[in-house]
């Protein structure tokens, strides 16, 4: 990641040849990137053919290969020009910061680079330290990633660093560092609009916690969808949650209990939608024959509840990508960088469907119910 040191005058210019990875050798030998790491570490217990063994072997030698730089267990991160910094917020409770690293660290792996990941918990007092611990390490470059969009103010030393740093999932009031995030009003925009098309116009949102600029701008798309349709605004078909599947439970219930409930329910996060799930069903309703729901964040459980959910992928992996393509030693502190905004693409499943007449006289008689 730093610039490389000037050659003496005396010496002709050579440019230096593209590093071999094992993506390239996987494509040459007609195999798995795994296979190839197996192959070549040697890794035990792993039943491999030598015809397999053979062809990555070939393939390695053809290519040139030799090897990763930074494997070796007697080495020392310090000063090594290959290792970023990775430092956030929270690891452990949601799995979006285990996405974004992931997505990190394949675009860095193909680079040659190393990722080394501190969590802060955003502690004023343990942050500074684990963040002087990773630079201290002789890192070449810092992503810096919080768990919930916000607006975040860096310690002073970060800008001192002079090296590049991207922040992921945040951005600075002075616009002093590339950020990136997601693009949530057009998210909620898109899952609006998708149940508007199916014929929807009494829809429902079950948002977060709103005080959190993910549940405002998903809300905030919700009402641009709502306006552009021509479909007037209702303010008490939306119920603010806090991003659980008991709140979607509840909230759902209440939406039910209207004089004139909704058709379709957008909830603002995939854990809402399961306990939404819960509730259309405990009150004896149909998904989607009876209410359509659409999610957000697109988590593994999506995919497997019944009917399958439709729902808005949060682009971490993504984001995770582009900070490591945004590290170049132009990316310091300094200018003003805009912030980019990636796509929360929505995932068609089996949630949605046109309202129908019956699933509205059934919504009546639950309401008319003694």
């Amino acid at each position: 990641m730093r610039r490389p040191k000037a050659q003496k005058s005396n010496e002709p210019a050579v440019d230096k040849p593209a590093r071999v990875t094992m993506m390239d050798i996987a494509a040459a030998a007609g195999c798995s990137q795994a296979a190839v790491s197996f192959v070549l570490n040697d890794t035990p217990g792993t039943r491999i053919s030598q015809q397999t063994r053979d062809r990555v072997w070939e393939a390695a030698r053809a290519l040139g290969y030799t090897g990763t730089t930074y494997t070796s267990k007697a080495s020392s991160y310090s000063g090594l020009d290959n290792v970023i910094g990775f430092a956030v917020d929270q690891l452990a409770t949601s799995p979006e910061a285990i996405v974004a690293i992931e997505g990190a660290r394949q675009a860095s792996w193909n680079a040659g680079n190393v990722l080394l990941v501190a969590q802060t918990l955003s502690d004023p007092v343990m942050e500074p330290k684990a963040i002087k611990a990773l630079t201290s390490g002789g890192i070449s470059a810092l992503i810096y990633m919080t768990i919930y969009t916000r607006q975040v103010e860096l310690p002073s030393y970060v800008s001192k660093l002079n090296i590049p740093t991207v922040l992921l999932n945040c951005y600075t009031a002075d616009h002093a560092f590339p950020a990136v995030v997601p693009s949530e009003i057009a998210g909620g925009q898109s899952s609006t609009r998708h149940l508007i098309t199916h014929g929807h116009h009494r829809i429902a949102t079950i948002t977060g916690e709103i005080w959190m600029q993910a549940a405002q701008d998903r809300l905030t798309g919700y009402r641009r969808a709502l306006a552009t349709a021509d479909i007037p605004f209702d303010p008490e078909l939306v119920i603010e949650g806090d991003w659980s599947a008991g709140a979607g439970y509840a909230a759902t219930m209440k939406l039910l209990a209207l004089k004139e409930p909704p058709t379709a329910i957008f909830c603002q996060n995939d854990r809402t939608a399961i306990g939404c799930y819960e509730a259309l069903k405990d009150a004896g309703l149909r998904i989607p024959q009876d209410m359509s729901v659409v999610g957000y964040d697109d988590e593994e459980i999506s995919r497997h509840l019944v009917p399958p959910l439709t729902t808005s992928v949060l682009p971490h992996l993504a984001m995770g990508q582009w900070a490591i393509e945004h590290l170049n030693p132009e990316t310091m502190p300094g200018k003003r960088y805009p912030i980019a905004k990636l796509e929360c693409s929505l995932v068609k499943r089996h949630s949605v469907a046109a309202p129908r007449a019956e699933a509205r006289q059934m919504l009546d008689d639950l309401n008319t119910t003694p």
